[in-house]
């Protein structure tokens, strides 16, 4: 028994394989020449299909069936024939999110482009406003800025907007309403009024929070445009911040009283991707007067 079963192991041992390395090895080694195969493949520009697409775009844009200068001809004989126009769309599918990349490249330009028309606009309607106001010698109590929301005309002048703690409009901020309703009741944007306190981290006197001030204060403006500039009501709407959105940094001395405000906003009616863009097309506007302080 003990003879047949040495003779069964030295058999077994006889034909173990002890180059099995090289089969892990090889696979390796094939791996990785597919690997630097496919990544050859994916860098390689296919030059023919290149100058094909801008030859197609030259002659499909231009109505030209010449090949653009510089260019390559597509034939493997120039000169024997001339390029017949090549759809854009041919060569699209060609390569992997090429059609998605065009396309939303062609998105972004004409959202640029609507950006640009949408701030082009606006300026004209902020010149408009600013004339209104130079006529009744209220140039200074007004600041104005193109932004993603639209216009904004912010009432600053300490003389216009409220008395400390207060939602009544003052005598001079009615006159600053009276020159530009009628401006604004020729147009056909929605207009939010937006209150702002400043940063001054005290309770009102007359109200429960700066949120109630600023609201009451965004709703008194509100009404006078309605009843008195007869601008239509479903074209308003008011909105309150509190102190929570200041135009300047609130360390700067003068702040108090700039970031104490109301602002009118003539609303952009473009789509949310055009609108982000206002910021980056709009001329920059004058920076407000920080020159006193002054209360909620």
């Amino acid at each position: 028994m003990s003879t047949g079963g040495r003779r069964r192991r030295e058999e077994h041992e006889e034909h173990e394989n002890h180059e099995r390395w090289l089969v892990t090895y090889a696979d390796m080694v094939t791996l990785l020449m597919v690997l630097f195969i496919v990544m050859f493949a994916m860098s390689s520009v296919d030059q023919k299909k290149f100058n094909a697409l801008k030859d197609g775009l030259a002659a499909g844009f231009g109505d030209s069936t010449s090949v653009m200068t510089g260019s390559e001809s597509t034939l493997d004989q120039p000169g024997v024939a001339a390029i017949a126009p090549v759809r854009a769309e041919t060569f699209m599918g060609s390569g992997p999110g090429s059609a998605g990349a065009q396309q939303a490249m062609a998105q972004q330009a004409v959202e640029y482009a609507d950006a640009e028309a949408e701030v082009a606009r606006l300026d004209a309607l902020g010149r408009r406003l600013a004339e209104a106001l130079r006529r009744a010698g209220l140039s200074h109590d007004v600041t104005q800025r193109v932004d993603e929301r639209g216009l904004v005309l912010s009432l600053t002048s300490r003389h216009v907007v409220f008395e400390p703690d207060r939602a009544e409009l003052s005598s001079r901020g009615q006159r600053v309403l009276d020159a530009v309703a009628p401006v604004l009741r020729g147009t056909t944007e929605d207009l939010r009024i937006d209150g702002h306190t400043n940063q001054v981290p005290v309770k009102p006197r007359f109200f429960a929070t700066d949120w109630d001030l600023s609201s009451a204060r965004a709703v008194t403006v509100l009404r006078y445009l309605s009843e008195v500039g007869r601008i239509p009501g479903p074209r308003l709407s008011a909105a309150a911040y509190g102190h929570e959105q200041p135009l300047v940094d609130p360390r700067e001395p003068g702040s108090q009283r700039v970031n104490k405000r109301v602002d009118v906003v003539v609303l952009s009616s473009l789509p949310a991707a055009s609108r982000e863009l206002l910021d980056d097309v709009a001329a920059a506007g004058p920076a407000p007067d920080t020159t006193d302080g002054g209360s909620s």
